[in-house]
């Protein structure tokens, strides 16, 4: 009888054992595959700059492996597609893509007003693609001509540009560069150009490396002037060379990661655009090692 009491005793220790360590088990699998969706899930793409030389084939192949949503594609002056081919070649990248369940996230370009020979082409032929978002070509500064009359030369175009972008269901995004010679380098004269514009037309790509560079300890307020703007964040780090600012690997430099955390806390939803401008040399297979080894910091920085 002992025994019997023994063994009923035995049998119920090892099954409950079982059940915690089953419970354990699947625990630890649904986290893990939850973990693996929310990266799955983060608006990250590639600015593929540094990949012009694969074919689209090749280029949509990495992208996939990577686990990015898509790319950053270079629809312009020695871009992966030049604009004078743009009917023929961006259907194909786009194909190419769609193929591995990737997209054109954002389409960096030349155009910066409709007065542009191609700009109205470019356009017309992305958003028929279903491209929704594009970067426009960076302004630069006339040292000659007082920089309020040339801003005021570029507000009617930019007004003409988001009302086509309006037309076809498109967004405009100007990226903020650092230096004297750039508008919008300290964004308050591009905000002063679109902050009467709706921002699904004609927005910001913040580029948090200019930013910083340009802002120092204030690049938050830059941020939250630019906030109701914002379409796109571009990713890359810097770090000081002297008195000149120099690319290096991300999370290697002087951007914050707390910027990421601000970009959770007000609901940000993307997308964040991969830049890896350090690297020496454009279009080599050995880029993709740096780029996944950003992608990986990125993510961290966004979990």
């Amino acid at each position: 009888m002992n025994n019997n009491l023994h063994r009923r005793q035995f049998l119920k220790t090892a099954a409950a054992a079982t059940t915690t360590l089953a419970t354990g088990l699947n625990s630890h699998l649904v986290n893990a595959q939850a973990s693996t969706a929310q990266e799955a899930a983060l608006p990250i793409c590639v600015f593929e700059k540094f990949l012009q030389d694969l074919s689209y084939d090749e280029l949509a192949d990495k992208i996939a492996e990577l686990g990015c949503v898509g790319i950053e594609a270079t629809v312009r002056n020695r871009g992966h597609v030049l604009p004078e081919r743009v009917e023929e070649d961006l259907p194909k990248l786009v194909e190419a893509l769609e193929k591995r369940d990737l997209k054109v996230t954002v389409m960096a370009s030349d155009v910066f007003s409709l007065d542009q020979p191609l700009s109205e082409k470019v356009l017309r032929t992305a958003a028929g693609l279903g491209i929704k978002t594009y970067r426009l070509g960076a302004y630069r500064y006339d040292k000659k001509i007082p920089l309020m009359e040339q801003l005021q030369t570029i507000k009617p175009q930019f007004k003409e540009l988001a009302a086509l972008n309006g037309e076809l269901g498109m967004t405009g995004l100007y990226q903020n560069h650092s230096g004297s010679r750039y508008m919008g380098a300290t964004l308050w004269d591009l905000h002063y150009l679109i902050k009467d514009i709706p921002a699904e037309q004609l927005g910001n790509a913040f580029d948090i490396r200019h930013a910083a560079i340009e802002a120092g300890l204030s690049w938050p307020t830059l941020y939250r002037l630019m906030k109701p703007h914002i379409g796109a964040i571009f990713v890359k780090d810097f770090d000081w060379d002297g008195l000149k600012a120099k690319h290096v690997p991300l999370g290697q430099g002087r951007v914050d990661p707390k910027f990421f955390k601000m970009l959770k806390d007000d609901n940000f939803s993307g997308p964040y655009s991969l830049h890896v401008e350090y690297l020496p040399k454009e279009g080599t297979h050995a880029n993709i090692d740096a780029i996944r080894r950003d992608v990986d910091v990125l993510r961290d920085w966004l979990k």
